[in-house]
This record gives C-alpha cells, structure tokens and sequence, in this order.
C-alpha cells in the first residue's frame, strides 16, 4: 500500500472511530457554574439541557406543599361550615392544580423567548380585560368581601397571578426597548409607571393589595436591573412608599391591621385582627426545635384559620419545629439564588430581554415567600400573599410553574447559545 493511500486509510478510520478515541493531547473540557465548556477543536461538551438543580429545588417544594396542604386541611370537615367536604378535598384539589401547572409548565417550555418578547404587550393587555373582567358581577367570584376569582368550572382562576407574570414580561420588553432614553424621567419611566398604576387600581378595586405590592416590587426590580438612572430609581422607591403609606392611612381596616400587628396580644385585637397572627405565633412557638410531628399541629384544629393557604408556614413551623421553618428558608434562598444566576448568564450573553425575565421572576418568587414568611412569623404585618410553590390555591400554583418554566427555557437557551448554536 502506497503512503498516500495509507494515510487516506487512516483518516477515514479517524473519522469512523474518532467519537470513540481521545487524542492524548487533546484538552478536556472544563466545568464552570454546573455547566461544561470545549475548548475549540476539542470534543464536543455533554451539556445538560437545563438546570437539575432548579427543577429538584421545585419539586421538593412542591411535594412537600402537598404533603402540608393535607396535613393542613384534614381536620377541616369537622367545621361545620365544610362538613360537606370529604378529608381529601383541599388535596385532591391542590393535587389536580399541580398536574395542571406541570401540563402548562411543559407546554410553556416549548416557547422560545423571542414569542414571549413579541407576545409581551398583548400578555399585558390581556391581564387588564381580566382584571376588569373580575369586578363584573356574576363574572367574578366574592369571598370574604373581596371579588378576585372567575369560576372556570374545574377550578377558580385568579387574575392577579396572571397580572404578576404579565407585568413581569411587559417591564422587562419595555425596559429593552427604552435603553436609549433610560436617563430620562418622563420618556423612560412614566408610560411604564402609568401601566402599573392601572393595574394596581383594579387590584385595590378587588381589593388585593398584596398583589399591588409583588407587582409593584418586580416592576422596581426590573427598572433597578435594567439599569434605571440611581436618581430616578430612589425617587420612583420614594413615591411607591408613600403611596403605600397613604393607602394604609386612608383606610379603617389596613389601619387595625397595623395595629393588630403591633399588639397582637391585647384584648381588642387578640379576638380581631390579631386572630391570625397570634395563633401563627402559637403554632411557631408550639413547634420549638424539632416540631411536634407530621399531623401532630393543634392550631389546625379549627383555631388557626387559613392554615392551609396563607399560614401554611405556621403549621409547618408546629409540626417540623425550627428545623423545618431554616429548611423551607434554605430551600427557597437556592431557588432564588439559581434563578438569578440563570438570569445573570443570560444578560453576559447579550439576551438583555431573557436575563430580565429571569431576574423578575427570581424577585417574585423571592419576595413573596419573604413576605409570606415574615408575616408568619410575626415580622411583617398581616398580608393575604401564600407561600410559592407550597400554599393551597390553584392560579398561584400554576402560574409560579409557569414562570419556572420560562426561566428554565431561558437556561436551555443559554447552554445552546455556550454550545455555539443558535435560538
């Protein structure tokens, strides 16, 4: 065999086997932040398609959101106003919600970043027809005197969840397109401002204050992330806060909700509005280091109520003790803390509009279960807002796996873009 023909040989057998054979020269690829990089000309990097670690991180939230919501609601048809109720039917309920999100989660997984930042004003103009469309009678549903569900009939959809992740997509589109006049006031903050002020007029409406405030907290974020003037920043933070002060002032039962919060214990408010709180408090301080034991709470017993939405913690905080309050606080710390990661790698790779989803959604996620948390354990005053990914409520649930799923295609974007391909 002539040399030519042999070194033909050997290259068509380098190109059959070279999948199967290393070069001892070759350098290996490095792993840096959970994924891994090929130096050019090496061989092509296993990269996993998304973050293991975030999706592991929300299911343990959210199983034992499950295991609490039963442990939580199981005593319930013994009051006689759920006495027609079966043992199960908060779970089952809260059970059907979780196998939605997940079926929208996967759908919603499916849709590259550049729709949603297409689709971001219609989103938006679609959570405001809703939010009108809950005050309207016989559309919208009345609990406790407030008017925020619309009955779809296998479950209740909640308006204001939808308006979180709208208002959410909307900053973040609008603040890519606007960092040409980002150093002026009025061209740059005031239609975005406007936007979120007619949101918040129909959530006090309903009233939901507590939506106004996540809202008005992740369109903060995002105009802070965006890169906002410092000035401009500290001014608008300066009018929100009074803002919310002079809703407080100007109503009677935000009013006692404060004071309930400072005195809970006192003989006018410990049968008011200081029920809920100094019950959470029991329950906390009933749990001490360890808990009493899965099932074992007594405040669920018809002495706290809510426990299986808004003082979910509560019982947790009863049932797994200190020890279970620090892991719940863990648990959603790594969340946050990976999101905004996913966040901050898409912004490095010039996906301004991706990294900014990424990072509103981190601030939701992350000031919610803050709140939820503080006003659980007595640090915050009383704020109807549940626990992410582990309260009773089937809009919560679905559109907080929802918007996981959207970070999660934005990470699987990302990892295609450090593979050198393409979105």
């Amino acid at each position: 065999m002539s040399a030519a023909a042999a070194a033909t040989f050997r290259q068509r057998v380098a190109a059959w086997f070279g999948g199967f054979a290393r070069p001892q020269a070759e350098v290996l690829p490095v792993r840096i932040g959970g994924t891994d990089y090929a130096p050019p000309g090496s061989a092509a990097a296993a990269v996993r398609g998304f973050d293991q670690t975030l999706v592991w991180v929300a299911v343990a939230l959210l199983a034992w959101g499950l295991v609490m919501v039963y442990s939580a609601s199981i005593a319930m048809p013994d009051n006689p106003r759920f006495e027609r109720y079966a043992s199960t039917h908060f779970l089952t309920r809260h059970m059907f919600s979780v196998a939605v999100g997940f079926v929208a989660a996967l759908a919603v997984s499916q849709v590259p970043l550049r729709t949603w930042e297409k689709a971001a004003p219609w989103l938006f103009v679609v959570s405001l027809l809703l939010l009108v469309a809950v005050l309207i009678p016989h559309i919208g549903k009345g609990v406790n005197g407030a008017r925020r569900w619309i009955v779809l009939g296998v479950m209740n959809f909640q308006p204001s969840e939808l308006a979180k992740l709208a208002v959410l997509i909307y900053a973040a589109d609008y603040m890519v397109r606007k960092m040409e006049v980002k150093e002026r006031f009025f061209r740059a903050v005031l239609p975005m401002a406007v936007a979120v002020a007619m949101v918040g007029g129909l959530l006090l409406a309903e009233p939901d204050m507590g939506a106004f405030m996540v809202i008005a907290v992740i369109a903060m974020g995002i105009l802070f992330l965006g890169g906002v003037n410092a000035r401009m920043f500290f001014l608008i933070a300066t009018v929100m806060v009074l803002a919310f002060s002079l809703m407080v002032m100007l109503s009677d039962w935000r009013r006692e909700r404060i004071f309930a919060y400072l005195d809970p214990w006192s003989e006018k408010h410990a049968l008011g509005k200081g029920y809920q709180l100094s019950h959470a408090l029991i329950a906390i301080g009933r749990g001490e280091v360890f808990g009493v034991g899965l099932g074992g709470s007594v405040e669920k017993l018809h002495w706290l109520p809510e426990a299986h939405t808004d003082f979910l913690l509560a019982v947790i905080g009863e049932e797994f003790g200190l020890a279970g309050v620090v892991c719940v606080l863990a648990l959603f710390f790594w969340l946050t803390r990976r999101i905004m990661h996913i966040g901050r790698q898409a912004i490095v790779l010039d996906r301004v509009f991706a990294g900014l989803v990424a990072q509103g959604v981190g601030i939701w996620m992350g000031f919610q279960a803050f709140i939820n948390i503080g006003v659980n354990l007595g640090a915050l005053p009383t704020k109807g807002l549940t626990l992410p990914l582990m309260s009773y409520g089937g809009s919560a649930i679905l559109m907080n796996m929802v918007a996981l799923a959207i970070v999660l295609r934005i990470d699987y974007e990302n990892r295609v873009l450090m593979r050198g391909g393409r979105v």
